[in-house]
């Protein structure tokens, strides 16, 4: 999760031509049957997944943020500087996404965590594939270098669910660190320390995810909701949008297939659910950024005029 992952449920407008138009690809999507083979067994008593059919939720939008925010300095050169800081950064993110998607894990080892994924799942009521899928694009099931030590390489986040410890005065993980307490700790796990909470801890983090994600308004549904959830969770700009839809297809793909844990995202399901709830977010943002854009060149206008003006004798 970038720093400037708010973990709240924000708002957005999307026409109903759009969505009518996604959710048909995406109803589509999901009527196809694959034959593939779980490699690992489910988790225990998972709660039923409903399939993505309903579109997300339609409030006003809000402006995005960058997936990390330098101190710009003034002036055009100034602005460049930071936008090519952002880019990179955000370019950064594009590619440990991609490779922790792709990294193979061993069965065994993911199979440590079904005890986690079912009693975040019963104390919070969200579905367990959903933060199955955002453990596999954040940390690839807790075996990433950086995963039980340090700081990312934004050097913001940290933990299996790379949960913001460094932005204050409330970070994300100070928001959420007390959810562990709403179930019985396992007897074993992974990587479990001896206090609490620690952002290290595999439970303690699964269990703070789970109740953020319910907090931006995911439940046992894996549908637009699960979608927004997944979009707050990573943080609003452009690659927020690219990680929700990679986070959700594959948790629906699970549902609908089985629990793969080497299987990259189906592209079919990754499109359908880009259409569905990806490309109306998309179209928001890329507004909301050229507005922004006309709104400073109008400022910097004016401020030539005014400067014109007083010069004048």
């Amino acid at each position: 999760m970038p720093p400037s992952a708010s973990g709240d449920h924000r708002a957005f407008a999307i026409a109903g031509a759009c969505v009518a138009l996604g959710l048909a690809v995406l109803a589509a999507a999901l009527l196809w049957a694959g034959s593939d083979t779980p490699t690992a067994p489910k988790p225990p008593a998972p709660i039923a997944v409903a399939a993505a059919t309903t579109p997300a939720p339609t409030p006003a939008p809000s402006t995005p943020a960058p997936a990390v925010a330098p101190a710009a300095p003034s002036g055009d050169t100034g602005k460049a500087a930071a936008d090519a800081v952002v880019a990179t950064a955000k370019s950064t993110w594009e590619r440990l996404f991609a490779d922790n998607g792709a990294k193979h894990v061993p069965a065994s080892w993911v199979a440590g965590f079904y005890p986690l994924y079912d009693r975040a799942q019963k104390a919070f009521g969200v579905n367990w594939l959903l933060l199955a899928s955002i453990h596999r694009q954040e940390t690839a099931f807790s075996t990433h270098p950086t995963t039980y030590r340090g700081l990312n390489f934004a050097r913001c986040c940290a933990g299996p669910m790379q949960f913001n410890v460094t932005n204050g005065p409330s970070t994300t993980w100070d928001r959420f660190n007390s959810a562990y307490k709403q179930a019985e700790r396992p007897a074993s796990y992974p990587n479990m320390r001896a206090k609490h909470p620690s952002v290290y801890d595999d439970f303690d983090a699964m269990m703070a995810a789970a109740s953020l994600l319910k907090s931006s308004g995911a439940s046992s549904a894996l549908d637009g909701t699960a979608w927004m959830a997944a979009f707050d969770y990573y943080g609003h700009d452009l690659v927020g949008v690219d990680y929700a839809n990679q986070v959700v297809a594959r948790a629906i793909h699970w549902s609908q297939h089985g629990f793969t844990i080497n299987q990259g995202v189906d592209q079919a399901m990754l499109e359908a659910v880009d259409a569905a709830w990806g490309a109306p977010m998309r179209a928001q943002l890329t507004a909301a950024d050229e507005a922004q854009e006309k709104r400073d060149k109008e400022r910097k206008q004016h401020a030539r005029e005014a400067k014109a003006g007083a010069e004048k004798p």
